[in-house]
């Protein structure tokens, strides 16, 4: 930096640097001045004209009465409107036909599917995952295996009316010992894994038909029809492979109750009604119901 400023008259600050290069005190331009003046005049403006000014109890409302959430409801409206008018022949479909005729629709099959994933979303996945795989101790929806039927009509019924599994105690119901309790419980590990008939099972064998097991598991593990009861047979597990878990279940039941509330240690398999939990219940619950059975494991 220069210590002598050659040109004093020039209006620069003085600070010079190799000599030529200099720091210059000239006003802004006009434009530039008056742009710099809008901006606070727009301050006050925005400030008067829109929601701004914090205040004990709220905030003022501005002159033109605009909110981001009355913005938000509008936008929502107009999308809704125009959903209706894109979509209104294949939502009159939906109201009108079964579940099985849009299943064999293919156009409305593929509707159901698309739009009901949100609504699986909201209400479903919080006990079945988002993609139908199920959640620590719920029912996986991607598989083969159905406590109440996998037909879609079936599913419906599900989804419509709810279900609530059932399973005695056998254990407190002082019909098999601590031991018979644990053979049986070995014994359905093995149907599990396919070795059913071993000798090492044979034992638990006896006690799975001495305890009525085969009154709903049927007598190889396999139920008669589908009523709730668990098919012994596959390695798909409503709560646990573990043979203490197992033990657990034959000992203490499924949902069983004792002046009305769950005993200690039953297991909770419950499905809530959607009747009237859903909006336009009666259209989404076919939607629904499409939706589960096209997630793969639907018969």
């Amino acid at each position: 930096m220069a210590h002598k400023n050659p040109w004093p008259d020039e209006g620069n600050t003085g600070h010079i640097w190799d000599e030529d290069l200099r720091e210059l005190d000239n006003p802004p331009p006009l434009w530039w001045m008056l742009s710099f003046y809008a901006g606070f005049v727009s301050i006050i403006f925005y400030t008067l004209y829109y929601p701004s000014i914090p205040l004990a109890d709220g905030h003022t409302k501005g002159l033109s009465g605009w909110t981001q959430v009355s913005e938000y409801h509008e936008s929502v409206k107009e999308l809704n409107n125009w959903r209706e008018r894109k979509f209104a022949w294949q939502e009159e479909q939906m109201s009108a036909l079964s579940v099985e005729e849009i299943l064999k629709d293919d156009e409305l099959r593929t509707y159901a599917v698309k739009t009901s994933k949100m609504l699986f979303g909201d209400y479903c996945a919080a006990c079945h995952g988002a993609s139908g795989q199920g959640n620590p101790n719920f029912p996986v929806l991607v598989d083969d295996d159905w406590l109440w039927g996998g037909k879609v009509s079936q599913i419906v019924t599900s989804i419509t009316t709810g279900r609530i599994g059932y399973m005695p105690a056998r254990g407190l119901m002082g019909n098999l010992t601590d031991s018979e309790i644990s053979e049986v419980a070995g014994y359905v590990l093995a149907l599990s894994k396919g070795k059913g008939e071993e000798p090492a099972v044979a034992a638990g064998k006896a006690v799975f038909a001495k305890g009525m097991c085969i009154a709903c598991h049927g007598p190889k593990g396999k139920p008669f029809a589908p009523a709730g009861a668990a098919n012994l047979t596959d390695k798909i597990w409503r709560f646990s492979a573990d043979k203490d878990d197992i033990i657990r279940t034959i000992t203490y039941g499924v949902n069983v109750k004792k002046n009305g509330v769950l005993i200690a240690h039953t297991r909770s398999g419950v499905m809530p009604s959607f009747k009237e939990r859903l909006p336009n219940a009666e259209v989404n619950i076919k939607r629904l119901a499409v939706y589960v059975h096209e997630l793969g494991g639907g018969l």
